[in-house]
């Protein structure tokens, strides 16, 4: 099995980015954009299926990780047994005509001998390259098809069994660079890269960015290294932001619960883009909403739950059948067939998104409010509908609460528009939705029995997205039924101290096996305890939380308490989405601040009902 995942750190040019091990190992690369084929995707399969290594040969190696502060540069420090210590640095500098990985060995102290291992296999580890001398500077060149490679460096290569290696000693002073670049096979062969010079832009670059961060209190530097991961993981061209830099990493070490996240996910909207805002990034913010715009353009009635990079909408998901999977966990997946799901709660994201980016002064264009509004209106037709969720089940489609509850919120942010702004639209007709979505909620997904929101109408199951209701203003943080909501959370979602997104070996999900507890549901709970008067209880699960990262301050999907690792895609931007957030509403001591981070609504206070006849066939 490749390292495990907390072992891993990211580098990027905001078009891909790669993963590197602790020993040295880039595992993981797909190019030239995130959902490209990868190159590399040992991480999925075995070193055969394509990685770059770079290690000190020989003896083993105490090895320390750090970012550079306020950059994407990953610095790994070998001290060997002798005293000798060499340093690599590895980045990828923002993208010119090529993109380009950079590394660099620097001696320190002493003589280290290294090794370097490049297997390069195009297409998710299946296609091998053709491999020819560069002529003039040692350098080497494959080709695969539409992608070219070139490697060059001042170390001496040579090859051995369809992969390249070098070894060589690195002295105290040395430095040795290492640049592979990309490039399509019917362009000319990419020019060199200077690799100090690019390491000099690319630490500039990235610190003048970060040093806009707005302070968090004690917690800045967490928020200000999320930040920058949030940023990694957008594709500049368009401004979308992917779920993930990986897909198939396991929610379960050896089950099939593994899915493509490289794809932008219309479930992330108003979280991501409160995020930025709050951090100061508000032309980043402004890009990832107008990239929602553009991708969600058409007819109201084929939004879809994600799109790609540029909002493309075919999505197939197809399986990989030549890669063993992370740790045996098969199968491993390109696509998403998520994408024709029926998810109400996405309506509700969206309206949110463009609602929060106009309160924040974010010029809303015509076009914006058009769509809102025939969203609005198909939501009219259709929110009495069952649905997949925003789980996004495998199982028949259900009446899911939340669903419900976002369902209410489009309609809400809706009716916000006209009252605020002075939009033009129906204003009594949305009202009087709005109601109903409101009293069928609050009569068919609450149980008086049980003093709790559940999962879907007439469930018995709890589900840990309840914990944003009063986020959203459906209801305010002293209704009891939020209280209520939060304590059944507490007794049945929590799991050594970490929260579960619902019980998947008990709610029908469609799906076999388990998974670890979902890490931005614990950030929610945080931010519930905080919206309810428990300050001190939320500090200490955010403490907890942040406890988990790993030491370059990097968070996967997923946490797996008993074995104390890390599970799913990684590293994943709903869980540095939720930090941030969490962090921003902690810092204040301004109670009502802390309760309006969310999704800054009024919260509604709908009468508690009892169950009527259900409205909902």
């Amino acid at each position: 099995m490749a390292s495990r995942i907390e072992d891993y750190g990211l580098i990027g040019d905001r078009e891909t980015a790669a993963l590197i091990g602790r020993d040295g190992s880039i595992d993981w690369l797909c190019w030239p954009r995130f959902d490209s084929d990868a190159v590399f995707a040992a991480l999925l399969g075995t070193p055969e299926h394509g990685r770059w290594l770079l290690a000190p040969a020989g003896t083993q190696a105490a090895v320390r990780r750090r970012y550079l502060d306020g950059a994407l540069v990953l610095e790994t420090a070998f001290r060997m047994p002798d005293g000798g210590l060499a340093v690599l640095t590895d980045f990828m500098p923002e993208r010119g005509e090529n993109s380009d990985v950079v590394r660099i060995i620097e001696g320190r102290q002493g003589r280290v001998p290294f090794r370097m291992e490049l297997v390069l296999r195009f297409g998710y580890g299946a296609d091998v390259p053709w491999v020819t001398r560069l002529p003039g500077d040692g350098g080497l060149r494959a080709v695969a098809g539409p992608d070219k490679v070139v490697l060059r460096t001042t170390a001496p290569l040579q090859g051995q069994g369809l992969r390249t290696v070098a070894s060589f000693t690195v002295e105290a002073g040395q430095r040795i660079p290492f640049v592979l670049s990309h490039v399509p096979s019917h362009r000319p062969d990419p020019a060199p890269v200077d690799a100090g010079r690019a390491l000099d832009e690319t630490l500039a670059g990235w610190r003048a960015w970060s040093g806009r961060c707005r302070p968090a209190g004690g917690w800045t530097e967490a928020v200000r290294r999320s930040a920058i991961t949030l940023r990694a993981l957008a594709y500049r061209p368009t401004g979308g932001i992917v779920a993930a830099a990986t897909t198939s990493l396991p929610e379960a070490i050896g089950g099939a619960r593994n899915w493509d996240y490289r794809i932008c996910w219309l479930r992330d909207a108003t979280l991501t883009l409160l995020a930025l805002l709050q951090a100061g990034y508000r032309d980043e913010a402004e890009a990832w909403r107008d990239w929602l715009l553009r991708a969600t353009m058409g007819s109201p009635e084929q939004i879809q739950v994600m799109y790609g990079l540029s909002g493309e909408r075919r999505l197939r998901e197809w399986e990989l059948g030549w890669l063993p999977g992370y740790g045996g966990s098969r199968p491993v997946r390109a696509g998403n067939a998520a994408h024709v799901q029926l998810q109400l709660d996405v309506f509700g994201e969206l309206a949110d998104a463009f609602h929060q980016g106009h309160r924040h002064g974010i010029p809303m264009p015509p076009e914006a409010w058009a769509l809102q509004r025939a969203l609005t209106a198909h939501l009219g037709q259709v929110w009495t509908q069952p649905d997949c969720g925003i789980w996004e089940v495998r199982s028949a489609p259900r009446h899911f609460t939340w669903s419900k509850v976002m369902a209410w919120a489009a309609v809400d942010r809706a009716v916000r528009g006209i009252e605020a702004f002075g939009l033009d639209g129906p204003l009594e007709r949305w009202r009087d939705l709005r109601r109903r979505i409101h009293e069928d909620v609050c009569a068919h997904g609450y149980d008086e029995r049980r003093g709790s929101f559940v999962q879907a109408y007439g469930a018995a199951e709890l589900d840990a997205s309840l914990l944003l209701l009063p986020a959203v203003g459906f209801l305010p943080p002293e209704d009891p039924r939020i209280r209520g909501t939060i304590a059944a959370v507490e007794r049945e979602l929590i799991e050594d101290g970490l929260v579960r997104r619902y019980r998947s070996e008990s709610a029908p999900d469609g799906l076999g096996g388990g998974e670890g507890a979902f890490l931005a549901c614990s950030f929610w709970l945080a931010d519930a305890y905080a919206m309810t008067g428990r300050r001190e209880e939320a500090v200490a699960l955010f403490d907890r939380l942040l406890g988990l990262r790993n030491e370059l301050g990097l968070l996967s999907e997923e946490y797996d308490p008993r074995a104390r690792r890390m599970l799913g895609n990684f590293p994943q931007a709903f869980s540095h989405t939720a930090l941030v957030r969490t962090a921003y509403a902690l810092c204040t001591d301004d109670a009502e601040a802390a309760r309006r981070h969310g999704a800054g609504a009024e919260a509604q206070a709908g009468p508690m009902k009892k169950k009527a006849r259900p409205s909902i066939a």
